[in-house]
């Protein structure tokens, strides 16, 4: 249990942290700053990926996030 309880509050902090970051894309690509949007992509693509890579998030969730993330500031430059 001791041990549930460890890992429950690593893998919580990991998906916030991918949220927050999500977060901070989407409010980029909203005030048409294509700079912090693509800083912020980065961020948000190595915090899945380190995620995917430890089975916090599954690898077609991982994709599918970071993919619609990249959509999104493609906009951006379009």
């Amino acid at each position: 249990m001791r041990q549930n309880e460890k890992r429950r509050i690593r893998n919580k902090s990991a998906k916030s942290a991918i949220r927050t970051a999500a977060k901070k894309v989407v409010a980029a690509s909203e005030k048409k700053d294509e700079a912090a949007a693509k800083a912020a992509l980065l961020d948000m693509v190595k915090s899945i990926d380190t995620a995917a890579r430890k089975g916090i998030v599954k690898k077609n969730t991982a994709a599918r996030k970071k993919s619609r993330m990249q959509k999104l500031v493609n906009k951006l430059g379009a």
